[in-house]
């Protein structure tokens, strides 16, 4: 179930694009997969309700889905789709979620905090509490060196990953960048290509959309743990565009609706918004007029608008090629749409208001049937000192821990490695000194035996030289 590029034996396959869907009713199915361009269905999963902003592909093997309302995640392996999912318990309503591209690390919004959990130990990392009111979208760039939160305090904060897991434990880490120019709370986020030096876009209920770069943290937070005085006191919504290397605004838009939704094509041409009225705008970045902020005229900014949805825009995303973008809606349907026309090209109606719905190239374990999970998920912890709290003990396997954490009971790679080596030298000082009447025992009886033989071999040889020598008769 791919598309072939060419022809004759040197024939590439290209990876297929799906859309992966979830909404509130979740009547039929808890998610379902359809081919982009055939609109076939593919694939449907079973069990509970994703929650806005809570879905996430885990290492190309497991499908995650932050239950609404509900203190736990669904995980589903790829293939197995009739199976009862597998729970992953939190510490309480999980409100947004995703995972790092490298797939060694999941995170999620609980509340005001952010929790990082390791996939390989299910230890849970760090709990990172910068935020003033519930996280509502968190997303990592393409690389995993960094990812960006956003919240309903209206802040929106960069993380270094390294610096995360590297920080003191007695000390709270700190965000590389606090973004603050929003004055009503983040509705979406989404992190451009480039890794450390990629673009972010964030939407907000003040009918802005931003795209922004660095600026100090001191002066973006006041010591009392409120927003400092904002520079922007537009009551409009207007999405912003940040960098994340520099951490400075690089431009912010205006609109005349909320905006629910922002996104980018991969190439970063064009800047889609969903609004709370149904309508998606299109914001040409490279013909953008130089001001850093301004009101968004279709008509004056090569800009368009999509027109379809009868209620708000809750999610958008871009084909590879940018040729087509997909929308999720209150008005319970998905569309698809090219974006050099504006012309809605599919309408699939689902059975409750789209929470969640992004185009993905399908992993190889989406389209092989035998494809199994290389590792099972562990138990993942609740606590960051998970014995102490009630998580059972884990015992066994190899632990690897980056910085100074150490939590749980296990020991750490390099404590391991030194067990080991210690138990190896003792084993070798009993077999060596430890066993020393034996081994000169052994060692007399093997001189014996030697002795024995060369006797043997002595004797072999005169037999022979008297046979050789005797003279013939």
């Amino acid at each position: 179930m791919t598309h072939v590029l060419g022809g004759g034996e040197g024939m590439m396959a290209a990876p297929m694009e799906v859309a992966v869907c979830t909404d509130s009713a979740a009547q039929l199915w808890s998610c379902v997969v359809w081919e982009l361009h055939s609109g076939a269905t593919l694939l449907t999963y079973r069990g509970g309700q994703a929650g806005p902003r809570g879905l996430a592909l885990l290492n190309g093997e497991y499908l995650l889905a932050a239950q609404l309302g509900k203190n736990y995640i669904s995980a589903w392996e790829l293939q197995r789709k009739d199976q009862l999912q597998q729970k992953i318990m939190c510490p309480g309503p999980v409100t947004c979620l995703t995972t790092s591209p490298t797939g060694l690390y999941v995170l999620a919004g609980i509340a005001e905090s952010i929790y990082l959990w390791e996939v390989s130990t299910g230890n849970l990392l760090v709990i990172l509490s910068r935020h003033y009111q519930d996280v509502s979208c968190l997303q990592f760039t393409g690389d995993s060196s960094h990812f960006v939160s956003g919240g309903k305090d209206c802040l929106v904060l960069a993380w270094s990953l390294c610096s995360v897991l590297q920080a003191d434990p007695s000390r709270t880490p700190a965000p590389r960048h606090v973004w603050s120019r929003h004055t009503l709370p983040i509705t979406d986020l989404h992190c451009g290509f480039g890794g450390p030096l990629a673009r972010v876009a964030t939407a907000s209920l003040d009918q802005t959309v931003k795209l922004p770069s660095e600026v100090p943290v001191a002066s973006r937070v006041s010591r009392l743990g409120r927003c400092a005085p904002l520079s922007d006191p537009c009551p409009h919504p207007r999405p912003q565009l940040w960098e994340v290397s520099s951490g400075e605004l690089l431009l912010s838009v205006l609109f005349d609706v909320s905006i629910m939704a922002v996104t980018m094509d991969l190439a970063e041409h064009h800047m889609f918004c969903g609004g709370s009225d149904g309508s998606i705008f299109q914001v040409d970045l490279c013909t953008w007029p130089g001001q850093r902020e301004k009101s968004f005229q279709p008509e004056q900014d090569h800009g368009k608008v999509f027109r379809g949805h009868r209620n708000q825009v809750t999610c958008l995303s871009v084909s590879t090629d940018g040729s087509v973008l997909l929308s999720g809606s209150h008005d319970e349907t998905v569309r698809l749409w090219d974006v050099q026309s504006q012309q809605c090209l599919r309408t699939v109606a689902l059975k409750g208001p789209v929470t969640n719905a992004c185009i993905m190239l399908a992993p190889i374990s989406m389209l092989s049937s035998d494809f199994r999970p290389s590792l099972p998920l562990p138990h993942f912890n609740k606590h960051l000192l998970g014995t102490e709290h009630g998580d059972e003990p884990r015992h066994g396997g190899l632990t690897l821990r980056l910085g100074l954490h150490q939590q749980g009971s296990e020991p750490s790679y390099l404590e391991r490695v030194e067990q080991l080596r210690g138990v190896m030298c003792s084993t070798l000082e009993k077999s060596v000194l430890g066993g020393q009447d034996q081994l000169r025992i052994r060692v007399a009886e093997l001189e014996d035996e030697v002795r024995n033989l060369r006797k043997i071999n002595r004797d072999l040889f005169d037999f022979s030289t008297r046979i050789i020598t005797r003279p013939a008769k």
